[in-house]
């Protein structure tokens, strides 16, 4: 009996220290008073509340957003690619015959036409075998006359009987190794005329001549491998890049249908090649050429196809080695509605926009895709041109929000409908998730 009261006792003041402090506990953290919201009640922040994302007009007021019309046009489908820029020509001017470099007649960095003079190498002893062949073939001359007056004789005499017919055939073998001896005289002066040619260096393309690999005063060889300079022709120039192998059929349909133009852009300067932009090449645009010609091959190890586009490079603003991106256009989807690329919202039941309707609010209505670009999404179904589709703000938008619209003006610096950077695709028709 006295075990059970004492286990009792234990228990009451148990009891009586947990309600103690939980009532200190509760004095020093009172609980937080209820916001009052537009009509008095507790203000819920859930998704479906004036609270959430997707608060509707009426609670929270008006929401505002920017809006841009949809619009009929042409849309480019464009390829985007790395490209390097490599001299049309490039030929590396070295000596054909040994001897001193005597002259340099040019400038580092000039435009030279073909056959403009770039160096002289010592010509005398070049010019004294040319002289010595000439006279060689002025005595073999001399020889070959008096052999032809002696089987003139011959020839008479053996008419009358004077001569045998042996020594006339023999004379007649003589004058024929003298005119085979003059015709190798003549070759010998040819060659020496080369030979002598040589010593005065010529531009074989117009195009510009680079650094000077040689001083003048020093001895240079046919056998040098490092050559005088170098001459680059720079217009037109051309420009390699690759594709995807993927896009290898869409790119010989366009070269069936003909021509297919080309843009270079550069990097633009003062900038990290991490974060650096693009800009045309010069101050009136990018450069405009064509694509030559593709590889015979795709290469297995990186599954692209490489391809030759020329520019005219009229101004000069491509470069050798210099990086650029190309954009090569392949087709044009003639007369298409189409709306900016960020109105474009995604959804369980596919792509979709929000579409401003006359009474101020939005509706959403499904779209079915084409080509999207860079900037903008080709609409098949769903907008038509005029309507305004919602560009900004769509994150707090559900049907029927009330919305306040400002017209998406396009920034200063957009390019060009033929200037833009398109990566076509086709879009998956209002598949669910696409």
């Amino acid at each position: 009996m006295r075990r059970f009261l004492v286990t009792l006792l234990a228990l009451v003041l148990i009891g009586g220290a947990g309600a103690g402090a939980w009532y200190y506990w509760k004095s020093q953290h009172p609980a937080p008073a209820p916001q009052a919201g537009a009509e008095g009640g507790q203000r819920r922040a859930g998704p479906g509340g004036p609270g959430g994302p997707r608060a509707g007009g009426g609670r929270g007021g008006p929401v505002p957003v920017t809006v841009a019309a949809a619009q009929r046009q042409d849309v480019p489908i464009m390829l985007d690619a790395i490209g390097t820029v490599q001299a049309y020509n490039t030929i590396t001017v070295r000596a054909q015959v040994d001897g001193q470099l005597v002259e340099i007649a040019f400038t580092e960095g000039q435009m030279v036409k073909r056959g403009d003079v770039l160096a002289r190498i010592d010509p005398r002893s070049y010019q004294a075998a040319l002289d010595q062949a000439v006279a060689k073939k002025a005595q073999d001359e001399a020889l070959l006359a008096n052999a032809r007056l002696d089987l003139q004789r011959y020839t008479t005499l053996a008419r009358n009987e004077g001569v045998s017919r042996q020594q006339q055939d023999t004379q007649r073998s003589t004058v024929a190794q003298y005119e085979a001896q003059v015709a190798a005289d003549q070759a010998a002066i040819d060659s020496a005329k080369t030979q002598l040619s040589f010593t005065t260096i010529r531009s074989p393309i117009d195009g510009r001549v680079g650094l000077r690999l040689v001083d003048q005063g020093n001895l240079v060889r046919s056998g040098d491998a490092t050559g005088i300079v170098t001459v680059s022709q720079l217009q037109p120039i051309a420009v390699t890049f690759t594709l995807p192998q993927q896009e290898l059929g869409r790119v010989l349909e366009a070269l069936r249908r003909g021509k297919v133009p080309v843009q270079a852009l550069r990097p633009a300067g003062g900038e990290m090649p991490a974060t650096q932009g693009l800009r045309p090449a010069g101050p009136q645009g990018p450069s405009v050429g064509e694509v030559q010609t593709l590889d015979s091959a795709v290469d297995a190890a990186t599954g692209t196809i490489k391809l030759k586009a020329v520019f005219p490079n009229e101004d000069g603003r491509l470069w050798p080695g210099a990086f650029v991106t190309v954009r090569l256009r392949i087709d044009t989807v003639p007369d298409a509605v189409t709306v900016p690329l960020v109105a474009v919202q995604r959804g369980p039941d596919g792509a979709f926009a929000f579409v401003l309707k006359p009474d101020q609010t939005v509706e959403q209505r499904p779209l079915q895709l084409g080509v999207l670009t860079a900037s903008e999404a080709v609409v098949r179904r769903g907008v038509e041109p005029g309507e305004r589709v919602v560009t900004s703000g769509a994150l707090r938008l559900s049907p029927g929000t009330a919305v306040t619209p400002t017209e998406d003006a396009p920034p200063g610096n957009a390019p060009a409908p033929g200037q833009r950077r398109m990566r076509p695709r086709q879009a998956a028709d209002a598949s669910p998730g696409g």
